[in-house]
């Protein structure tokens, strides 16, 4: 055999050679990449119904085959004591509930507001000389919120849910005209209160794309707010006028107007800590034939549309332990302006901004306490609100 033939047979041989190393290359690169899609959907379900569920079978499989063959020693620690649910912080969760599983979520929201404001109904001469009235009113306004809420895991893309809220409702002002001799004698003090059930609501969301580590997960959803809660034209009032309305002998605990609203969510899982934010759009439908609820005064029908709220918020979860996480974040709402028969010129746009921190404890596999605390960073925020979350998952 000439040189030439060996040299010829040893390049195929390489050749060849060299083909199986890239086919094996290319093979454990996909599984490489199944194992880092694994580890960016661990961090999600570890969160799925408030627990640790474990990883879907196909992806154990990948990460098996990839794992060396060593034989154990020991008892592994539970792999649903290592993982931690993320604190909830905002009213629409982002992760979604594991397929065939119930998650009942009872939960009890205080709200705490004050205001106070000083009115000139008059005009001056010279700075120190008023001709009119000056009233200065100091409001205080408390709200208890309890919500009962459920989530169905239809598959682990697709949830559905329902919330049904009770509301107590009481707010005090004291009212004083300073502009007589003796502020005292013409103060006056009214509290008013309401309580029954809230508006109901039904939400559905849906998983658009398969994430995983340093890629970010979409979730659309569609929530729709009904009216069952007794409306601001339900509760006696007292007829000021037609331009300011009437004032309220109980208060309302519905808003009375039925609303829709889509938003999209991302998730971005970045162990130990999940990235989080929303974009929302709520559209409320107007009301026609509406009066106050006045028998002594006669009024004309009217029209109302209320604001749409254009709102967003971000933040960031991140797990402290294998049974606590912490969270914070900021949420915000833009409330435009409503309308009364058409005629917007009497109302305002609205800005609601609260800062958000989080926290939450595992207390085992199905249950999990979640706290939350709002602070107000525009004037008509609730200056506080503090939220109790307790999770069960069947």
């Amino acid at each position: 055999m000439s040189r030439l033939e060996v040299l010829q047979r040893e390049i195929t041989q390489q050749s060849q050679r060299l083909e199986a190393l890239q086919q094996a290359m290319a093979q454990e690169q996909r599984r490489l990449n199944e194992v880092r899609q694994a580890l960016g959907l661990q961090v999600l379900e570890a969160q799925r119904g408030g627990q640790g569920q474990g990883q879907q079978p196909e992806l154990q499989t990948a990460q098996a085959a990839t794992a060396p063959q060593t034989q154990p020693v020991g008892q592994a620690p539970s792999d649903e004591g290592r993982r931690a649910q993320v604190a909830q912080i905002f009213e629409q969760p982002g992760v979604l509930t594991q397929r065939g599983k119930f998650v009942l979520e009872p939960s009890l929201q205080y709200a705490y507001s004050s205001n106070n404001r000083v009115a000139l109904v008059g005009y001056t001469i010279i700075p120190a000389i008023t001709i009119g009235v000056i009233d200065v009113r100091e409001v205080k306004r408390n709200t208890f919120t309890a919500a009962l809420t459920g989530r169905y895991g239809l598959t682990n893309r697709l949830e559905l849910e329902a919330r049904i809220p009770y509301s107590y409702r009481t707010d005090s002002s004291l009212n004083t005209d300073v502009s007589g001799g003796n502020p005292n004698e013409q103060e006056a003090f009214k509290a008013i209160s309401g309580r029954g059930i809230g508006d109901i609501e039904l939400s559905a969301r849906y998983q658009l794309n398969d994430g995983g580590l340093n890629r970010p997960y979409y979730i659309g959803s569609l929530r729709y707010k009904s009216r069952t809660g007794r409306d601001p034209f339900e509760v006696p009032s007292n007829l000021a006028n037609d331009r300011f309305g009437g004032f309220q002998q109980e208060l309302p605990t519905g808003s009375g107007f039925q609303g829709l609203q889509p938003a999209l969510t991302v998730l971005y899982p970045s162990d130990p800590a999940v990235f989080f934010g929303t974009v929302s759009y709520m559209h409320n439908f107007a009301r026609s034939g509406l009066t106050y609820n006045d028998p002594a005064s006669p009024q004309t029908p009217f029209k109302v549309s209320p604001g749409s709220v254009l709102g967003f918020n971000f933040g960031m979860g991140l797990a402290l332990n294998e049974k606590s996480s912490f969270s914070l974040g900021y949420d915000h709402s833009s409330v435009g302006r409503t309308k009364l028969n058409g005629d917007g010129s009497r109302s305002v746009r609205v800005q609601l901004g609260t800062l958000v921190l989080g926290y939450s404890y595992r207390l085992s596999a199905e249950r999990s306490l979640n706290v939350s605390l709002g602070m107000g960073v525009t004037r008509d925020t609730p200056d506080v609100t503090l939220t109790v979350r307790m999770p069960y998952t069947f």
